[in-house]
């Protein structure tokens, strides 16, 4: 079982498909809309990478939380592999709450901290990763509009 946190750092001590069958099943009867963007970032430091994965529940008009996921891996790797695996990490939770989104009807994006400009290098994987992400039936946003994964990710990696 992989280890989730809250943003203050408390482990949530559930399966993570119970966690949030249960914060949609809280957040749903105190008459909260709620959609979720799951996005990863990464940094690398040396041979070392590290990413984080979200899962961002945000709450019509009343603002957010997220629940969040480290790991490492020390291997260095280009650029491309490596916004390919972000992508990865973020469809295979997807994947494991889909079925959850469509029961509780919670409308739910992937996030790719990729760049639609092409002057940018993490452009180099925008092709790969939309078409993966679309291929899974998920709706998809790349930077600038990618704010799961370039703004509360990348938070919790650099």
């Amino acid at each position: 079982m992989k280890n989730w946190r809250h943003f203050n750092g408390d482990n949530i001590k559930l399966d993570i498909y119970d966690a949030v069958e249960k914060a949609i099943i809280e957040e749903s009867a105190a008459g909260h809309n709620l959609k979720v963007c799951i996005g990863t970032d990464s940094q690398q430091k040396g041979a070392e990478t590290e990413y984080a994965t979200v899962i961002v529940f945000l709450r019509e008009g009343r603002g957010g939380f997220m629940y969040i996921h480290n790991e490492k891996n020390d291997r260095k790797i280009s650029i491309k592999e490596r916004m390919l695996l972000e992508v990865a990490k973020s469809i295979e939770i997807a994947y494991k709450l889909c079925g959850l989104f469509n029961k509780y009807n919670v409308e739910m994006e992937v996030h790719a901290d990729i760049n639609t400009n092409p002057q940018f290098k993490s452009n180099v994987a925008l092709s790969e990763a939309t078409g993966y992400i679309l291929g899974m039936g998920f709706a998809f946003k790349a930077k600038p509009e990618a704010f799961a994964s370039s703004s509360c990710a990348n938070k919790i990696v650099n």
